[in-house]
């Protein structure tokens, strides 16, 4: 368990640091270009363009990571803070390309003002909003700026100084390729990210910068290793694994995607030693015929090699050797793996969901290479909505499946429930995308369906079809008799009036990301009562595994499972957005904050699902002015 939560955590510290980098390639590849093209030795040598190389490696690129590192933590006000110390930190150490001192300087920045900002909310005076934001953001930017420049900026310098010198040590010494024992493990385990962004990238921009390329830039993103496995399977490989390989093999090589090799290799551990040697061997021969790279590759395509390799025809000549030999290593080891394995057929499904429980959410190219291991059985009768604390999206979803099978005079039961609480007689279970994983490891042998929309998925209509099919009319009669007697039985919103106060509906708000309105709503349910104030925190914590945008303009932030203990009675806050607030790249207009105790809000959230699957009523609600308009919407539906 201890290794475990040391895994996630360097994970998660990777993750940060690449996402502080990887938005920002783009400007790695234009200065990696200019250089190529415009420098004395490039390709078209020109002495007033190449004047552009110094300053983007100086300011640009490090500025860039220290806006992106401080947007992270405090969105748009987070990045200019966080820009605003990063220029400390390269004014501080000129002489060397800021990398590193930016991915602490950035977050740094963000990190500070953001605790500024929850010191001083509700406290400033109306109409002075804008005074403090801009005078806080120009303070605190200020004395960071200048503690940057005296102390993060010398000593991340001393720091970059020890790395270059014993990465030119371990060079010297011969020993480079014993690198790839560490970092080819690394990269199917998802630490690389720590390595390659932390440590890799950082050192091989400040050694380009002296020498024109770096090999650093190469240890990581050669796909010759992961190729090599592809290869193998495609002619020893057995059933759905070698079907699937040439189409990996297409994505690996020049789209880049290394992480689509990774569940091959899961389902032979001995592949590790072919993917190991194949890169200690790639490493040996950048060492021997002298290649690298003038800026990171990434993704690891070969195309995206090809176009920051220096303009020099043996470096061109070295890369593409590394990448040729660790290719045929790798192959060659694998081949001699997979020939004397005694396993009879692969199971790339089960090794895809092992590499997506390592990485912790959904893989984005999971679906080239498995399949659905379940398949829909011929007669349903129990279909569970599914989600992290089963209060919030997955009572709305259920409530929405629960009418359409109504509709469709089907005898299906449709309920919901946390992803901890799935049960073994389960036949269907129905997710959010990135919670779909967690939910199959918890009941593999059950179909499941991932949908990114609970309000208005298509996976639903696709669902009620299939079902149609097996239906008779004898059962649809049946269903429709059953239905006849339930009609006095349907829920009744007049009884939950104290579910939704007025008071507890605001209009017109507005807010700069959706940690504040999340934060605004939980503070709404903590003043009316509904829940204890650990669970606005807990709510944030929900927001953080997954989205609770629902579609349709409509988000529902609650707390996670384990928050449940923090509600006191069941309740609801409305926050009308006129102008909407991002969601994960989606505008939320209408979020309704929940607090779910004993099942008792489900009613009032079953009918809120029902008006909000259709956008005019969503539409209606935001363009209301009072909250007296939006509780008799509610009402009347």
């Amino acid at each position: 368990m201890a290794q475990s939560n040391i895994k996630v955590k360097v994970q998660k510290f990777g993750n940060f640091l690449s996402s502080m980098v990887l938005p920002n390639i783009g400007a790695f590849i234009a200065w990696g270009l200019i250089t190529a093209l415009f420098i004395p030795t490039g390709f078209f040598p020109n002495e007033s363009l190449a004047n552009l190389v110094g300053p983007m490696v100086t300011y640009l690129l490090p500025l860039l990571i220290g806006y992106t590192g401080g947007k992270l933590v405090n969105d748009q006000r987070g990045g200019v803070v966080g820009a605003i110390a990063t220029m400390g930190v390269i004014v501080g150490a000129p002489e060397t390309p800021m990398f590193l001192g930016a991915m602490v300087a950035g977050p740094l920045g963000g990190y500070v003002i953001k605790k500024f900002d929850q010191l001083v909310e509700g406290r400033i005076r109306s109409g002075f909003e804008m005074l403090v934001n801009n005078f806080s953001a120009g303070i605190l930017g200020a004395i960071l700026a200048i503690l940057a420049y005296l102390g993060i900026g010398p000593a991340v310098d001393a720091f970059t100084e020890v790395l270059v010198a014993g990465v030119d040590w371990l060079i010297a010494a011969g020993l480079l390729p014993l690198t790839s024992i560490l970092i080819e493990p690394a990269k199917i385990l998802f630490l690389n990210n720590a390595i390659n962004h932390g440590v890799l990238s950082p050192i091989g921009l400040e050694q380009s910068q002296d020498t024109g390329k770096s090999i650093l830039f190469l240890l990581e993103a050669n796909p010759g290793p992961g190729l090599g496995v592809l290869l193998a399977f495609m002619l020893f490989g057995r059933g759905t694994a070698k079907q699937s390989a040439s189409g990996a093999g297409i994505i690996h090589f020049f789209g880049g995607i290394h992480e689509i090799y990774f569940p091959y290799v899961l389902m032979k551990p001995m592949l590790f030693l072919s993917v190991i040697l194949g890169g200690m061997s790639g490493v040996f021969t950048l060492v021997l015929l002298g290649g690298g790279l003038q800026a990171p590759a990434s993704p690891g395509s070969i195309l995206a090699i090809a176009a920051v390799t220096p303009a020099d025809g043996m470096v061109y000549v070295a890369n593409f050797a590394a990448v040729l030999v660790a290719t045929v290593v790798s192959f060659v080891v694998s081949a001699i793996v997979m020939k004397t394995s005694k396993t009879i057929d692969e199971d790339i499904n089960a090794a895809t969901e092992k590499m997506q429980q390592m990485k912790g959410k959904k893989s984005s190219v999971a679906g080239h290479v498995s399949q659905n291991s379940g398949a829909l059985p011929a007669e349903v009768n129990k279909i569970v909505f599914a989600c992290d604390a089963g209060m919030g999206s997955s009572a709305m979803g259920a409530s929405l499946l629960r009418k359409k099978v109504k509709e469709a005079g089907l005898d299906v039961s449709v309920t919901n429930t946390a992803i901890s609480n799935l049960t073994a007689d389960t036949q269907v279970v129905i997710t959010q995308e990135e919670l779909t994983p967690r939910a199959k490891s918890k009941l593999p042998g059950a179909y499941h369906i991932s949908v990114d929309n609970f309000l208005s998925s298509p996976e639903y209509d696709k669902l009620i079809a299939s079902l149609q099919d097996g239906v008779t009319e004898e059962q649809a009669e049946l269903v429709e008799e059953s239905e006849q007697e339930a009609v006095d039985t349907e829920p009744n919103m007049d009884k939950d009036d104290d579910l939704l106060l007025e008071e507890n509906i605001f209009v017109g708000k507005e807010f700069a990301n959706k940690e504040e309105v999340i934060r605004f709503a939980g503070e709404a349910l903590v003043k009316a009562g509904y829940v204890k104030e650990s669970y606005v925190d807990a709510m944030l914590e929900r927001e953080g595994i997954t989205t609770t945008y629902m579609g349709n303009n409509v988000a529902i932030p609650h707390g996670t499972e384990e928050a449940k203990k923090a509600v006191l009675k069941s309740g609801f806050t409305v926050i009308q957005v006129p102008n909407g607030v991002d969601f994960n790249g989606e505008k939320a207009k209408l979020i309704f904050g929940i607090a779910g105790k004993d099942g008792t809000h489900l009613d009032i959230l079953s009918g809120i699902a029902v008006i909000c699957s259709e956008q005019e009523n969503v539409d209606k609600m935001v363009q209301a002015k009072t909250a007296k308009e939006i509780k008799d919407m509610i009402n009347s539906k």
